[in-house]
């Protein structure tokens, strides 16, 4: 399996964790500390050595910052996680707030007095972060106060894990659609362009997906943790543990220098000193970065250069995304066949049914792993956004009840993500309602058709408009950029009220929205769609771009009041199941076909 059920730790260890660490304030001459999820890499998933905020509070989410002062403390946390935090973190000692609503600054002006200083760790939080936190600090005149060791680490202590040494592998070519060479060619090309000298490179996929290499530091993410600095002229230089590389490895690498993670230091050292103009995204490069290359002022300030190009699909990555899905889309086929005939009995419980799509997923013998921990929530746990099931939660699968299923595979030739909520028994007319009011918004997203320079901000309405009539939304985006064999959770592109990167042909993004009850029940409805090219809407006077859609597997029919549906839904809803049905139908044996050709039999 690769996915743990275990409990994690629970909050019981959290109270006298926070303490220690606030007896450390004096020490350190400050009188607030930060403790972000993110690690030296800004990654949203990080390694068990880099888990600084579950060790120390007991929340388990991907985003969310800890603040705590000599004598109050707040965890903060978006609307995917509150029902999660809550649960998870000890409210006598940390207040769980919601943002953007609340905001760390406004909280540090609440609870210090002016003059006060707010440590941190300056490998843990970006340039633009501190640049923001310190612009909004300074009316109040409380300062922000790097630390040379992370104070957590120093409670940690011992106990804390090594660092990973996963192994790296080179990423075919044909599933890479180009060589690493041509990808550093053209990245040094926009260096010279742009009269720049450098560039460091701080984000994990970004250097995975210019060198063509994987690996396997980070659970579900296929890679390495490593940093590197591309010059506009000669060897591109990886920062990286030795221990990761084989001969393979080092062989695929010739046209770069490898060094040890320790010289990096030193490294930028040199570069501050020869007064070369050294690019640096101030959005995914650590405060850490900037101080070593001269301070913020000196830095080329710049995007990290393979962000627009990696989000841009090329034809092999496209081509494989489309044959990871197939496969990917049968599988999950089987598991919903396999889940109706066995739900009925009673005895499903949401660790099994996880276990079961895993296997399946196995069974192509292409998986290599999952591309996040499923997330397999029955009845009120399908209201936490990213709920996961352990031991201690397991609950069994009951009648009248809806079951959420979000899960994804990473496979050589691309990476999935698909979540479906189904019926366990007959299900209540308010369930049947909301479903339909968000395959509304699905189906909104799914035929949108848009110009260029649309932003995700500019469509994250069309899947709130159902909704919003009846006085119902959902606390999450409603897409995310998608990787290729690369991280599940991809920019810059993403459908959000904060999505402000227009959506380029190639680009693979989620379609998702939701509703949540909370206590009762979740709904989520979600495809990988890719952006198509431009072209003429007959009629029209401009190119408009639209949406392909990959995930192939039914909606639950039973959930569909179709009398909600207009007939062009109605039409959208028939046509993707036959599309389903004639693609996957030829993967699935006997009985399987026969609960397919049910499942996608017309609404209409």
């Amino acid at each position: 399996m690769y996915q743990s059920f275990e409990a994690p730790a629970g909050i019981e260890n959290a109270p006298d964790r926070v303490k220690r660490l606030r007896a450390l304030l004096g020490e350190l001459g400050v009188d607030a500390v930060l403790v972000p999820r993110a690690d030296e890499h800004q990654g949203e998933y990080v390694p068990a050595s880099a888990d600084r905020l579950k060790w120390l509070t007991g929340f388990s989410g991907s985003a969310g910052t800890a603040v705590v002062a000599r004598r109050a403390a707040a965890l903060f946390v978006d609307g995917r996680y509150t029902v999660q935090a809550r649960a998870q973190v000890d409210a006598g000692e940390l207040e769980v707030l919601q943002v953007p609503q609340a905001r760390v600054s406004e909280w540090l002006c609440e609870k210090l007095e002016p003059g006060a200083a707010v440590g941190f760790d300056p490998r843990l939080h970006t340039v633009g972060e501190i640049e923001r936190l310190t612009d909004a600090l300074a009316d109040r005149k409380i300062k922000l106060k790097p630390l040379g060791r992370n104070p957590v680490d120093r409670i940690w202590g011992p106990d804390r894990p090594a660092p990973p040494t996963g192994k790296i592998s080179p990423h075919p070519l044909r599933y890479a659609g180009l060589s690493a060479e041509e990808k550093i060619a053209a990245l040094q090309k926009g260096l010279k362009a742009e009269s720049q000298d450098a560039v460091v490179l701080t984000l994990p996929d970004s250097i995975a997906w210019l060198f063509n290499i994987r690996g396997s530091d980070v659970a579900h993410n296929p890679v390495p943790l490593a940093f590197a600095i591309v010059p506009a002229q000669g060897k591109p230089e990886l920062f990286v543990v030795r221990e990761k590389l084989d001969a393979e490895a080092r062989a695929h690498l010739r046209f770069a220098k490898v060094s040890d993670p320790s010289t990096l230091g030193d490294r930028l050292a040199r570069l501050k000193a020869s007064g070369k103009r050294v690019r640096l995204d101030p959005d995914t490069a650590s405060w850490w970065f900037a101080r070593q290359l001269g301070g913020p002022r000196r830095i080329q300030r710049g995007q990290d250069p393979c962000i627009l190009p990696k989000a841009r699909k090329n034809a092999a990555e496209i081509e494989g995304a489309r044959a990871a899905h197939l496969r990917d889309g049968a599988a999950f086929a089987r598991f919903l066949a396999w889940l109706d005939r066995e739900s009925p009995g009673g005895r499903l419980d949401e660790i099994t049914a996880a276990r079961r799509l895993e296997q399946l997923r196995a069974e192509t013998q292409a998986l290599k792993d999952i591309s996040f921990d499923t997330i397999s929530g029955s009845g009120p746990h399908g209201a936490i956004v990213h709920y996961r099931v352990t031991e201690a939660t397991n609950r069994k699968l009951k009648p009248g009840e809806l079951y959420l299923v979000d899960s994804g595979g990473q496979y050589l030739d691309g990476t999935t993500d698909i979540t479906r909520t189904v019926a366990i028994g007959r299900p209540a007319e308010e369930m049947r309602e909301r479903y339909t009011l968000v395959l509304k918004g699905h189906i909104a997203i799914a035929t949108a058709r848009f110009p260029k320079s649309t932003r995700g901000i500019d469509l994250d309405a069309f899947a709130r408009r159902a909704l919003w009539d009846k006085g119902l939304d959902f606390d999450h985006g409603t897409g995310h950029g998608v990787g290729s064999y690369l991280s599940v959770h991809e920019g810059p592109q993403s459908i959000s009220r904060r999505g402000m990167a227009a959506l380029e042909p190639g680009m693979i993004v989620s379609n998702e929205p939701g509703y949540y009850k909370e206590g009762a029940y979740g709904i989520r409805l979600e495809n990988l769609v890719l952006v198509t090219e431009p072209e003429k809407v007959p009629g029209g006077d401009r190119e408009t771009m639209g949406f392909e859609t990959l995930t192939l597997a039914p909606f639950d029919r039973r959930l569909v009041k179709a009398d909600l549906l207009t007939p062009a839904e109605v039409e959208w809803l028939d046509a993707y199941h036959a599309r389903v049905r004639a693609a996957i139908g030829p993967e699935l044996g006997p009985e399987d076909r026969a609960w397919l050709e049910a499942a996608t039999a017309p609404v209409g």
